[in-house]
């Protein structure tokens, strides 16, 4: 089906994780929505498999029990085959890379076993792309090179079953939160299956916005300078990133915090990152990031595949049925390609 831009067709797809579950919905429920209000694909995330499987078993399956999730990956791809609805990428795969063999063996043997398990529910599932987001670990290596190592050693592995790696900067990550830092690691694995998948939320959210300040901008530097350096990052962007690097681009917006975020939650999680999970609405709905900017920087490059709207908005999310929300986010999808 696709989204017309200028007389080419882009696939679309919506990502799982933006629906939360309302009483008596399934994922089932969630799938129909998506595909109904003309998406091509989902972006399937982890949590909704167990879910999943917790509504048609009655016990939510260990998130390492890859033996138990495999044959619910299996039904949710029948499904998804009946509804004619494609699954574009299992996510997020967390807390990767960076670990030291020496000082964090536990946590390095721990992130291959987990690796092994999701590709076998990626094979359940017939969707051929990881998504893995730029670890957000404490005590990880800050060697690019290191770092270029594990993941190509990821692609590698998957390679070996047809598939695929998008590495996707996340703002809050302790080592690679921009959208170059991410690019080093990719260019310095040099893998034919491994690429970037960019956020228009992640991008300005590591390098333009702040959640934490009064303005919603990043302070401590003249703001004529902060927007100058904005564009200078994504000129680079659109002249030096190849176009078949690019998997896909995630869609959303952010809100400008009021109250400012302050400092890290009980479970530690740090301010970018709660921002990011609960305060992320469509584009042309509230927000003020720069999503148009990216998205214009992202087709500047030739890139002409995967526009996937990934939103994390709740309040007006559960205001409507879901299929009024998808079929609202398939309208600013079009809205946003129109403004290009």
């Amino acid at each position: 089906m696709g989204i017309d831009y200028h007389g080419q067709s882009m696939p679309t797809s919506f990502a799982s994780c933006s629906l939360t579950y309302r009483p008596g919905q399934t994922l089932r429920d969630k799938m129909s929505a998506i595909r109904d209000a003309g998406f091509d694909a989902m972006e399937l995330a982890m949590p909704d498999i167990l879910a999943f499987a917790e509504a048609d078993t009655g016990t939510k399956p260990d998130e390492r029990d890859f033996d138990s999730i495999v044959p619910v990956a299996e039904r949710i791809k029948d499904i998804a085959a009946g509804l004619g609805l494609g699954i574009l990428m299992l996510q997020p795969f967390a807390r990767f890379e960076g670990w030291s063999e020496s000082l964090f063996q536990r946590q390095r043997q721990d992130a291959l076993l987990r690796a092994k398990g999701w590709m076998s529910v990626m094979e359940a599932l017939g969707t051929e792309i990881l998504q893995v987001g730029s670890s957000d670990a404490e005590g990880i290596t800050s060697s690019e090179e290191e770092l270029a190592e594990d993941l190509g050693m990821l692609a590698d592995m998957c390679a070996e079953k047809g598939l695929r790696v998008a590495y996707e900067n996340w703002c809050w990550a302790t080592r690679a939160p921009t959208w170059r830092s991410v690019w080093n690691v990719v260019r310095r694995a040099d893998r034919p299956n491994l690429g970037l998948c960019l956020d228009t939320f992640q991008l300005s959210g590591a390098e333009l916005a702040d959640p934490t300040t009064a303005s919603g901008y990043i302070e401590g530097i003249n703001g004529e300078r902060l927007h100058e350096r904005w564009k200078d990052s994504l000129n680079d962007l659109a002249t030096s990133v190849p176009a078949d690097k690019i998997c896909l681009l995630q869609i959303s917006d952010g809100y400008r915090m009021n109250p400012p975020v302050a400092g890290e939650d009980e479970a530690g999680q740090r301010p970018r990152s709660r921002w990011s999970h609960a305060y992320r609405p469509l584009p042309c709905d509230g927000g003020y990031l720069p999503v148009r900017e990216v998205l214009d920087a992202v087709l500047a490059t030739g890139f002409r595949g995967w526009l996937s709207v990934e939103v994390f908005d709740p309040d007006k999310e559960r205001a409507v049925s879901a299929g009024k929300y998808t079929s609202t986010a398939m309208g600013s999808l079009r809205k946003l390609l129109s403004m290009t």
